[in-house]
């Protein structure tokens, strides 16, 4: 009967947008009647309660369907109706339907349309943002762990004109589970009665379509590949990325990167390209941001005036002090972000990396405070106290500074933002305020000056 006194029911979840009711409805039938069930309602609706089945039950559900049945259902959702409605629902109903499509689905859908199609579809597959599976190409030979060497020449020679490339063939099981890869170069110097199991030693690098593309670029570079395979949540091999996707993406991520650092909001074109009116909007927000910070900074100076009148001579010491802490938190920082960007530490490792930086600051501020020490000796300061107070200082705020640059970006990352906005225009200017703080109270405890 199709469930036909339900179907009322079921169109007004839909209408409503109560998802999980009605995932928890559905998936008490068999495949067969949901999938009778797609094609006796409206189109719209077909794709949203698709969208709302559990990946395993929608994969029984897609295989009910003849070629020309799937081939319809997956045009529903690719069409523009379909985007227009997606872009109308709520976050998190949007969040709901686009969960991951299975994996027969996703290669289906990718097969069928063309790479400008693809392109703008890719939202559809419920993959997010830079992941991986925004680059991901269908374009790959399949093979089977049963076949022998000739079968796979059969189906290299069926499929090969268009794949993207035919060095390295994939091994799946019957359920489309990534076994194994195997190089071209094997299957040639194999007789071709061996069996694809007999070459295979299952030792194959993937990497998820959710993972960041960043990610693909870092697994390329530490495995020494040209072409990645991808693979959903259940293993199954989704679509493939090469070097030159991944390298547009890696050239991309380090020129954003490098932007950041420099103290400005990402400019997505080349220096030329972009208009004046788009240069001022990307950098004139942070320069506004950093001239407020230097107000604090300039509070921070007028609170410490009592100081400074007393003895004068401290304050032409600022920039000096100032200059080397933030030379040295912007070192740090720009180490530890790249570090970060290229996998070589995690957050896990901040208690290396604040030994390492401890270290380094202790060392490095003991041998510049000892030479400003001296330099102030021969240049004649007066009191020597003045002298001994910047020396200090210096030793201090490069441990300081050090410390900063070296567990801030970590701890943006820990929040799962880019370090890279942790900028060296912002590193300094933190360590300017608090550098003018532990300066002073120094000169306040070794020279016993009133405040």
């Amino acid at each position: 009967m199709l469930k036909e006194l339900l179907k009322p029911e079921i169109e007004e979840l839909i209408e409503q947008r109560r998802w999980v009711e009605l995932r928890d409805g559905v998936t008490s039938w068999h495949p067969s009647e949901v999938a009778e069930l797609l094609l006796s309602i409206d189109k719209k609706d077909r794709v949203l309660l698709f969208r709302a089945l559990p990946r395993d039950f929608a994969t029984d559900v897609f295989t009910e369907y003849e070629y020309e049945e799937r081939e319809a259902l997956l045009s529903n959702l690719t069409d523009n109706e379909t985007k227009f409605l997606l872009a109308d629902l709520s976050p998190d109903d949007r969040t709901d339907l686009l969960s991951e499509l299975p994996a027969k689905v996703t290669l289906d859908l990718m097969n069928m349309l063309s790479p400008q199609d693809l392109k703008e579809a890719r939202t559809l597959l419920g993959y997010p943002e830079e992941s991986v599976g925004r680059l991901m190409t269908p374009d790959f030979i399949r093979i089977k762990e049963n076949w022998t060497v000739k079968d796979a020449f059969n189906q290299i020679r069926k499929y090969g004109k268009h794949s993207e490339t035919i060095n390295r063939v994939y091994v799946l099981d019957g359920k489309g589970r990534l076994l194994d890869d195997i190089l071209l170069k094997e299957l040639i110097l194999s007789e071709e009665d061996t069996k694809i199991s007999d070459l295979m030693d299952y030792n194959v690098v993937s990497i998820s379509a959710f993972a960041d593309q960043e990610e693909a670029v870092r697994y390329m570079e530490k495995y020494d590949l040209y072409i990645l395979p991808v693979v959903d949540s259940d293993g199954n091999l989704v679509g493939i990325v090469t070097f030159d996707d991944v390298f547009d993406v890696s050239e991309e991520e380090a020129t954003e990167d490098f932007q950041k650092i420099g103290g400005m909001n990402p400019v997505d074109q080349s220096y030329l390209s972009a208009s004046i009116g788009k240069l001022f909007i990307k950098r004139f927000p942070w320069l506004f941001a950093l001239l407020l910070a230097n107000f604090i900074t300039a509070a921070v100076i007028s609170y410490y005036e009592p100081v400074i009148a007393s003895v004068m001579a401290l304050v032409s010491f600022i920039p000096l002090l100032n200059g080397a802490a933030g030379n040295s938190g912007t070192q740090s920082a720009t180490l530890i972000i790249r570090s970060l960007a290229l996998g070589e530490i995690n957050v896990k490792m901040w208690r290396k990396v604040f030994m390492k930086e401890l270290i380094l600051g202790i060392l490095m501020g003991s041998v510049l405070g000892a030479f400003t020490y001296l330099r102030g000796i021969m240049e004649g300061v007066e009191n020597h106290e003045v002298a001994l107070v910047v020396s200090l200082s210096v030793v201090i705020l490069l441990i300081w500074a050090n410390l900063i640059g070296g567990l801030l970006p970590i701890i943006i990352t820990k929040f799962n933002l880019d370090p890279a906005v942790v900028s060296s225009p912002l590193i300094t200017t933190l360590i300017d305020i608090t550098g003018i703080s532990i300066y002073f109270n120094i000169a306040i405890i070794i020279m016993n000056l009133p405040f």
